[in-house]
């Protein structure tokens, strides 16, 4: 056993003796130690319940012979850091979570972990450190949060609820009214954002058991899952089954497709391949657009839709999803998973079915013939950009229009809140990249105030920086390379002409090569003070969001 390191022999009678002032048990030393990361914290709603989940896992443990250790890790809620300074640390702390993981796994050598996560970059973070360390591993998260007033309203309703205020489309007290209600339980926000994209991929990819993604948090079935996530973790262990038995260059296929079919969050297009560069795998944007050009959208979940995460667990979940895409064979079956069994034995053993084709179409009936995301490409994102194709209006997907630079969400917020946007307009916000924000801000507020204030029909919005998975309309996010960076994209000025075709995955200035290369000889890109020497690290050391935005080598 690895935890032997800490226990067995002479060596070890100091190490055992900390052990005990712990109040462990020679018993308990002498069976396998595992490790329980738990994000528990008191201000992510998500996260609240998830003392509940880590007993459970404990307990799981326990009935199957191990002994549970828990550790915590730090979180931050992209909701209540939108839109100031906080944003900056939110994808940053991915890496924090990751470090600190492998930090605490290989101080104190576990024979095997679980990691109990459920917002936005915790859940990529500890996936990546699962794959980093690479001993026997199951996540489980918290689950979705139920969907508000009557299964009519999010967060993100809320969101655009500021833009429907400014536009005299509502009040200030509806809207405080309607705030009270949107959110009515714990768990991650109730649509297929970035928190239920991420634990959907889990699942998908296999390192999380059958109804991680879609369970909901405040459903006892939640409690049950962790504890035979925990009971699992010790077969695993026995078994010897590690994360990169599990996530091959097959898992890496399958992940695209389901996340292509579910429509996921722009958000993934960082994450997994991050998290998959763990395990020495590669998964360029390129492979996001071949599979996406093969697979079928069967769902809308909010924002591109009326449904919720709740619909989507009552239809059959992700194993559901699983067997529409199996009839025309875009899943590859004989992958391992955390059950110990490959996701073909999985789908036959769960009698996996779709049981609310409204919810979840038939194969040969989707939504779309090609799935949620698009990666564009064109002399402004010579590396790519993103797109949540399957949450645009269909009159945004060929799009001209007016550039309008701003060079931060700040700037682009005031303007869009003052009326300063016209239907035919793009919002170019620049300088909110990995490098350039620092910290690649998601922008729900000025999405949001575009939608709430009836523009997502009419007004673009392109950036080097990233969306919520709440966003809808044509929000184009990710450009690469950054402004920052001196990418090209930090060329375009006000006034010019900017040409969107996702269809034909194009997005180009229309401004000719010779007055691109003049104003090339005079640029300068913005250089931003960091304060934050935190951030100062961060910015020197991340890469392109192309590339998931991860740490150079």
């Amino acid at each position: 056993m690895r935890s032997k390191k800490m226990t067995g022999g002479l060596e070890k009678a100091p190490h055992r003796s900390l052990l005990y002032a712990s109040g462990l048990s020679k018993e308990e030393m002498d069976r396998p130690l595992i490790g329980v990361c738990n994000a528990q914290n008191e201000i992510i709603p998500g996260h609240v319940h998830l003392d509940t989940i880590a007993e459970a896992v404990k307990a799981g443990i326990r009935m199957a012979g191990g002994t549970p250790l828990e550790f915590p890790a730090i979180g931050v809620c992209d909701g209540l850091a939108m839109n100031h300074e906080g944003m900056r640390m939110s994808l940053p702390s991915r890496e924090i979570i990751a470090d600190s993981v492998e930090i605490m796994a290989t101080a104190h050598p576990f024979d095997a972990i679980v990691c109990i996560p459920n917002c936005d970059k915790i859940v990529p973070g500890m996936l990546m450190a699962m794959l980093r360390l690479n001993i026997p591993a199951v996540l489980v998260s918290g689950g979705p949060m139920l969907a508000g007033h009557k299964k009519t309203s999010d967060l993100i309703t809320v969101f655009e609820g500021v833009g429907k205020v400014r536009a005299g489309k509502m009040t200030e007290e509806e809207l405080e009214e309607y705030t009270a209600g949107a959110c009515p339980t714990c768990g991650s926000c109730a649509g297929m954002f970035t928190a239920n994209s991420m634990n959907c991929m889990a699942e998908s990819i296999g390192l999380a058991l059958p109804g991680n993604g879609t369970i909901p948090a405040v459903m006892s079935a939640r409690i049950r899952l962790a504890k035979k996530a925990g009971m699992q973790v010790m077969e695993m262990f026995e078994r010897d089954i590690r994360p990169r038995d599990i996530v091959t260059e097959k898992s890496v296929h399958n992940a695209v497709t389901m996340d292509m079919a579910l429509g996921c969050s722009t958000n993934t297009t960082l994450h997994l391949p991050a998290l998959f560069a763990e395990a020495d795998l590669d998964l360029s944007l390129q492979m996001f657009n071949e599979i996406s050009m093969k697979t079928p959208n069967l769902c809308k979940l909010a924002p591109a839709g009326p449904h919720y995460m709740q619909d989507l667990e009552e239809s059959g979940g992700i194993p559901g999803v699983m067997s529409e895409l199996v009839k025309k064979d875009l899943l590859n079956l004989d992958v391992m998973t955390v059950t110990g069994k490959t996701l073909g034995e999985n789908l036959k053993d769960l009698d996996a079915k779709v049981t609310n084709h409204t919810i979840v179409r038939p194969i040969g009936e989707p939504y779309s013939k090609e799935g949620g995301i698009a990666i564009l490409y064109g002399n402004i994102a010579p590396e790519g950009c993103c797109v949540k194709q399957s949450a645009v209006a269909p009159e945004m997907m060929r799009n001209t229009g007016v550039a309008r630079v701003f060079n931060s969400e700040e700037e682009a917020v005031s303007a869009i809140l003052g009326n300063e946007i016209k239907p035919g307009d793009v919002v170019v916000i620049l300088y909110e990249g990995p490098k350039g924000g620092p910290g690649m801000r998601e922008m729900l507020t000025p999405t949001s105030a575009i939608s709430g204030m009836g523009l997502g029909e009419s007004v673009a919005l392109i950036t080097d920086g990233r969306f919520s998975g709440g966003t809808r309309g044509a929000a184009i996010g990710h450009i690469s390379p950054e402004a920052a960076a001196g990418g090209p994209v930090g060329l375009i000025r006000e006034g010019d002409r900017i040409e969107i075709d996702i269809p034909a995955r194009k997005i180009n200035l229309l401004v000719d090569d010779a007055e691109l290369e003049e104003r090339k000889k005079t640029h300068k890109p913005v250089v931003k003070e960091i304060k934050s020497p935190f951030l100062r690290r961060y910015a020197k050391l991340v890469t392109s969001a192309s590339r998931g935005a991860v740490y150079e080598k």
